[in-house]
């Protein structure tokens, strides 16, 4: 038999998974009783923070996602914790100081993540750099992300050199962040030989089950060399999710990559999660549209959070009648706008101006404020070149000259001391500034709910409404 390469899992039921298919609403309390048995597992890490939750867990769920993190913490005793981070824009929808950036993943280190992965929607280098740097400071692990996405531009030999460039960087390990489910199963075989051939650093794969081939996928990279992939919980998992957990530990059982994994604790573990998902399913959280595959995502390349947020744009204006106009015009706004990967904020932005685009029955007339700044250079340098018509007229709407060119945070001045002082009357502990300093108005209203809590008020319970969510 050959040499034995277990199969590295992360487990991503505490984050991406109720991200992907509940809009992030699984609350701390239904974690925590789990938590000792996921322990026991084995996991490689358990994903669990970062990306849309510390937005949920403030906004809707009324919790404070700090202390979130350092009660998982708590519980896991022999597990790596991760987290998902946006670039220069954290867990925000746009680019923040360095010194804030800087301080984030300080204070994210120190209450209990192990590893960050950090990813830019538009795949620019310059924006990941602060956040590596200051990850490589505090001696936690520093994944960089490639957003996956399909296009011309998108060679392997792009993959390749990018990989060469987060290695050189000072990256700990390389995620292949395919958020949309567009990697099939022969590509993940070239892309991963690619990036091997490219970089000595551990290569991770993330994907989601939307267009059904994931799980596929995952066997040919692990194959290929891959040596970590990304599963969930099997209530959680499938549709636009990731494969499920139990599933690809039985499929790669008795083989060179078997990840020893007791099938039996696993079973208990999802009997915690199944009943959960039974109350989703019944309130509407869980809507069966998100648990199928859709396989126009190869088509489209929409991601399934981006789906979702497309119909409840359209029927707030009652044009729900648009839905399949606005899919064949995503990928006509994403060329104009110089073909981006669709991830976040880049996905809602292409997206809401695809919205507008069919709805207003003429192209651009309307530009977003987001669609203006990401033509503008402010998001940072998009592979392809952008549409000059469209690029112009969000230039002169914003009366600048020329788009930027250089790092768009070289614009941002310290932010750090100035936010200390406009929430001064609110802080609890240092790491309340970080959850204003990301969501001003959100922030306070959370830290006027936490006072109130404290001083025995009665406030309106979380509101834990089937809202859409971004991805």
């Amino acid at each position: 038999m050959a040499e034995k390469r277990p199969v590295k899992i992360t487990e991503t039921v505490l984050r991406d998974a109720h991200q992907s298919l509940i809009a992030t609403r699984m609350t701390t309390e239904q974690m925590l009783p789990i938590i000792d048995k996921m322990d026991k597992v084995g996991y490689h890490s358990v994903e669990c923070w970062g990306g849309a939750t510390f937005d949920a867990c403030l906004r809707f769920l009324k919790e404070d996602p700090w202390d979130r993190l350092r009660k998982l913490k708590d519980g896991f005793k022999n597990t790596k914790l991760q987290m998902l981070f946006r670039g220069q824009n954290i867990l925000g929808y746009s680019p923040y100081a360095d010194d804030v950036v800087e301080y984030f993943v300080q204070k994210s280190i120190a209450n209990g993540i192990d590893i960050i992965r950090i990813f830019d929607c538009l795949n620019d280098i310059r924006n990941l750099e602060t956040a590596v740097k200051a990850a490589n400071k505090e001696k936690g692990h520093a994944q960089v992300a490639l957003s996956y996405t399909l296009g011309d531009a998108y060679t392997m030999d792009y993959w390749k050199n990018m990989a060469k460039e987060i290695e050189e960087m000072g990256a700990d390990s390389i995620c292949i962040k395919d958020m949309a489910g567009l990697l099939v199963p022969t590509k993940a075989t070239e892309l991963v030989q690619a990036l091997k051939a490219g970089t000595k650093l551990p290569i991770q794969l993330h994907t989601h089950y939307t267009s059904g081939v994931a799980a596929m996928t995952y066997m040919k990279a692990v194959e290929a060399g891959c040596d970590i992939i990304d599963t969930a919980m099997s209530p959680l998992s499938m549709g636009t999710s990731q494969p499920a957990t139990e599933v690809m530990v039985a499929a790669f059982e008795g083989t060179e990559y078997d990840s020893g994994f007791d099938q039996n604790l696993l079973a208990e573990i999802a009997d915690h999660f199944r009943p959960l998902r039974e109350q989703w399913l019944e309130s509407g959280l869980l809507s069966p549209k998100v648990m199928g595959v859709n396989i126009k995502t190869l088509l489209y390349q929409v991601p399934g959070g981006m789906l979702s947020n497309l119909v409840s744009q359209l029927k707030e204006m009652h044009a729900e009648d648009k839905f399949d106009e606005v899919l064949e015009e995503v990928p006509r706004v994403r060329k104009d706008f110089g073909e981006p990967p669709l991830v976040t904020p880049s996905s809602q932005i292409v997206g809401t101006q695809a919205v507008l685009n069919v709805v207003t029955g003429e192209r651009y007339k309307m530009l977003t404020k987001e669609s203006k700044d990401l033509l503008a250079g402010k998001y940072g340098k998009t592979v392809k070149p952008m549409n000059k018509e469209v690029q112009q007229k969000a230039l002169d709407a914003l009366g600048l000259k020329e788009p930027i060119t250089y790092r768009p945070a070289d614009d941002i001045k310290p932010q750090l001391e100035v936010l200390k002082k406009e929430m001064a009357q609110y802080s609890q502990q240092d790491e309340d500034v970080l959850s204003y300093a990301l969501f001003p108005q959100v922030a306070t209203d959370f830290f006027k709910y936490r006072e109130a809590q404290q001083t025995g008020v009665d406030m309106t319970k979380a509101d834990t409404a089937n809202k859409t969510y971004p991805v």
